[in-house]
C-alpha cells in the first residue's frame, strides 16, 4: 500500500534584512527576506518529505502561511501515489477549487500558497525518484510533460500539440546538454552591487568583485532619483568597463512616461534591458515603454500567472521572460511559461535571490537548457549571495556560474536551526528585537 501524506506542516520564517538594506530598491525599500515554509510530511519509511516555500519582504507572511494552510484539506491523507504519480492532477487539484479560486481567480496569495505546496510536492517526487528536480523533469517524455501543463486560456497562442513539438524538437541532444550542464554549469549574473541603499564606495567594490568572480553582467536597481541613477551608472561602468552587461530594475516605479524618458537617458551607459519599469500587469504600457526608448524590457517577477505571460508575448511587450519559482502555482505553471516563451523564442532569465529562490529557479532554467529551449544563448540566471546557508542543499556558484545540483530535491529544505532561530514571532532573533524595542 502507497505510503501517506500525513500532515502539512507551515512556518513563518523571516530574515531582518532590512537592518542592512540588502534587498532594498525604489519601491520596496524596507525588505524583510522572508518564507512561507512548508513540509509535506509522510509515514513512508525513513521520514520521506517534501519541502517547499513562499518567498515574501516581511508583513503578509502570516497572510501567505494562513493560505496555505487552508489547502491542508487537499493534501493530508492522500497516498503519496497519487500525488507523485500524477503531479498535473495534483496541481489542478490546488488551483481549480471554486471556492479558494475565486480569491483570484488563479493570481494573488492564494495561488502563490498553491504554488508553495506544488513546489513541495515536486521535491517530494524528486526524493523519492533519488534525482534533483531538473532532471526528474528533463527524463519525462513529451507527452508526460504535457500533463501537466493546464492549457485553458493559452490554445489561442500555445495548444498542447504546439507544446509537444516543441518538446519532442528538444529531445535529440538531452543527454548531450545534461552532460555539459554538469561540466559547465549555468550562466548567472549578480545583483549584489546594485541594492538602492549602498552607497557609492560599496556599489563600485562590489560591481569589481563580482567581475572578479566571473560575472559577465550585473544588475542595480534604479528609478528613486534620477540624478542619482545618473552617477551610480557612471561609476558601475567605469568599475565593470564596456564589455560587462549592466542590467537595471525600477521595480515597478514608473507610468509609460517617465519610464520612456528616464531609460532615454540612461541609454548612454548601455543598460542591457530595464526591468519591471512600470505595473506588471499593464501588458500594453510595456509594450509602450519598449516601443518608446531603446533599451529592452524584462519583466516576469511579479507577474501572477502564465495568462498574463501570454498576453506579454502576444503583444510583443517583452525582450527577457523573468520567471518566479514562487509566485506563480509552482514547477507546472512555470512549465507553461517556458513552453510560451519557447513558442515566442523570448530568452528566459529568471528572477532569484530573496529566501531560497535561486535554490528553486536554477532547476527550471536547468530543465530548459536540456529539455525546452534547448540554448542558454542570452539567458542568465540572477543570483544574490543572501541567506543560502540556512539551506542543506543550497545553490553553488563557480566563475559565474550555477553548478548544476546533483543531491535529490527541490533544493528548497532549511536547516531546522534557522527554522528555529527565525522563527515569526517567537524566535530568538525576533524576541531580541522586541526585547530592544520596548
Amino acid at each position: 500500500m502507497s505510503p501517506t501524506i500525513t500532515e502539512v506542516d507551515v512556518f513563518d520564517i523571516r530574515f531582518p534584512t532590512s537592518e542592512q538594506l540588502d534587498g532594498s530598491d525604489a519601491m520596496n525599500p524596507d525588505p524583510d527576506y522572508s518564507a512561507a515554509y512548508v513540509v509535506l510530511r509522510t509515514d513512508a519509511p525513513g521520514g520521506l518529505a517534501g519541502y517547499g516555500l513562499c518567498f515574501t519582504i516581511g508583513r503578509g507572511n502570516d497572510v501567505v502561511a494562513a493560505a496555505i494552510r487552508a489547502l491542508r484539506p487537499y493534501v493530508v491523507g492522500r497516498t503519496l501515489d497519487s500525488v507523485t504519480g500524477d503531479l498535473g492532477g495534483f496541481y489542478r487539484l490546488l488551483t481549480h477549487d471554486s471556492q479558494l479560486r475565486w480569491l483570484g481567480p488563479e493570481k494573488g496569495v492564494m495561488h502563490m500558497a498553491a504554488g508553495a505546496v506544488v513546489n513541495a510536492a515536486w521535491d517530494l517526487a524528486a526524493r523519492r525518484a533519488g534525482l534533483p528536480v531538473w532532471e526528474l523533469l528533463a527524463g519525462m517524455t513529451p507527452e508526460e510533460l504535457a500533463d501537466l501543463v493546464d492549457f485553458r486560456y493559452l490554445s489561442d497562442a500555445l495548444t498542447r500539440d504546439e507544446a509537444l513539438e516543441i518538446l519532442r524538437r528538444a529531445e535529440p541532444g538531452r543527454a548531450e546538454r545534461a552532460a555539459l550542464l554538469r561540466r559547465e554549469g549555468y550562466p548567472a549574473y549578480t545583483t549584489e552591487p546594485g541594492w538602492l541603499g549602498y552607497s557609492d564606495e560599496k556599489l563600485t567594490r562590489l560591481a569589481k568583485e563580482a567581475v572578479a568572480a566571473g560575472f559577465g553582467q550585473i544588475k542595480l536597481k534604479v528609478g528613486a532619483d534620477l540624478d542619482d541613477d545618473l552617477r551610480r551608472m557612471r561609476l558601475a561602468r567605469e568599475a565593470v568597463g564596456p564589455g560587462v552587461r549592466i542590467a537595471v530594475d525600477a521595480n515597478q516605479r514608473w507610468d509609460v512616461a517617465e519610464a520612456v524618458d528616464w531609460m532615454r537617458a540612461l541609454a548612454p551607459y548601455r543598460p542591457h534591458w530595464i526591468e519591471e519599469p512600470t505595473s506588471p500587469d499593464d501588458v500594453l504600457a510595456h509594450a509602450a515603454v519598449r516601443a518608446g526608448q531603446p533599451v529592452p524590457v524584462a519583466t516576469g517577477e511579479h507577474v501572477a500567472n502564465r495568462v498574463v505571460f501570454k498576453q506579454l508575448l502576444q503583444a510583443g511587450a517583452v525582450d527577457y521572460v523573468q520567471i518566479d519559482a514562487a509566485r506563480v502555482a509552482g514547477v507546472n505553471e512555470n512549465l507553461a511559461i517556458l513552453l510560451l516563451a519557447a513558442k515566442f523564442g523570448v530568452p528566459v532569465c529568471p528572477h532569484a535571490g530573496g529566501v531560497g529562490l535561486c535554490e528553486l529557479v536554477q532547476h527550471l532554467s536547468m530543465f530548459d537548457f536540456v529539455a525546452v529551449s534547448g540554448t542558454w544563448d542570452d539567458r542568465v540566471i540572477e543570483y544574490v549571495p543572501h541567506l543560502h546557508e540556512h539551506f542543506t542543499d543550497p545553490v553553488v556558484m563557480e566563475n559565474g556560474r550555477y553548478r548544476a545540483p546533483d543531491a535529490p530535491g527541490f533544493s528548497a529544505r532549511m536547516v531546522p536551526a534557522s527554522l528555529a532561530e527565525y522563527r515569526y514571532p517567537d524566535g530568538p532573533v525576533w524576541t531580541a528585537r522586541q526585547e530592544l524595542t520596548r
